[in-house]
């Protein structure tokens, strides 16, 4: 695969201690599915690239159920792949760096890298991230930065290689280059109880976006 292709990256690998429940929090029940779910077939439904989700802690199987929407997709782009990172626990960079090693192999000129934890983006957050032309463009919800997040290939020299602010560090120290792209939908990450409450309350809602 060669050109402008664009690969969609589901970050997937953390331990998610923050979480007080009794399962990993990425496979906590929200709307009658695990967390990730949500978020993978949302990457897959936007149809943006390959979809490759980064795992690490947590074995995550991508072999669930998928809307007609999702199935378009993969007819065209092919299944999501799940690679392991190894280093997962030195933080969220790292699997920013696997996603971006696999996207290389494609040869791919850019990633759109979302969060497993995040059930209520929606494809068309993936779709409008995608689209933007800027070297690095930021999903945002009510002027928020959120994810998605965008790296053209001339940026991933310098995303940070350890620590798990992921591309944060990046925007803040590339302002000048960075697009933010207004979005519908939430980008809640589930840390809490509270938040899964929540995020179950704003998934439909989000989903009938477009």
């Amino acid at each position: 695969m060669t050109g402008s292709l664009t690969v969609a990256v589901v970050l997937a690998a953390g331990s998610g201690t923050r979480f007080v429940g009794s399962t990993h929090k990425l496979l906590s029940v929200a709307q009658g599915r695990p967390v990730y779910h949500w978020a993978v077939e949302s990457a897959i439904e936007a149809s943006i690239g390959p979809v490759v989700v980064v795992t690490g802690k947590t074995p995550l199987p991508l072999d669930f159920a998928l809307s007609d929407q999702a199935q378009a997709s993969i007819a065209k782009w092919g299944l999501p792949n799940s690679i392991d990172n190894p280093n997962w626990s030195t933080g969220m960079a790292s699997s920013v760096h696997c996603a971006i090693e696999y996207a290389a192999s494609l040869g791919a000129q850019a990633v759109v890298v979302g969060l497993a934890d995040q059930p209520c983006v929606p494809p068309s957050a993936w779709q409008r991230v995608a689209s933007s032309t800027s070297p690095l463009a930021v999903a945002t919800y009510d002027t928020k930065r959120g994810n998605p997040v965008k790296l053209h290939a001339e940026m991933w020299s310098h995303v940070p290689t350890t620590g798990d602010e992921g591309a944060r560090n990046l925007l803040r120290s590339h302002h000048q280059l960075v697009s933010e792209v207004s979005c519908h939908g939430s980008a809640i990450d589930i840390d809490t109880i509270e938040d899964l409450e929540q995020a179950s309350k704003l998934i439909v809602e989000s989903r009938r976006i477009v």
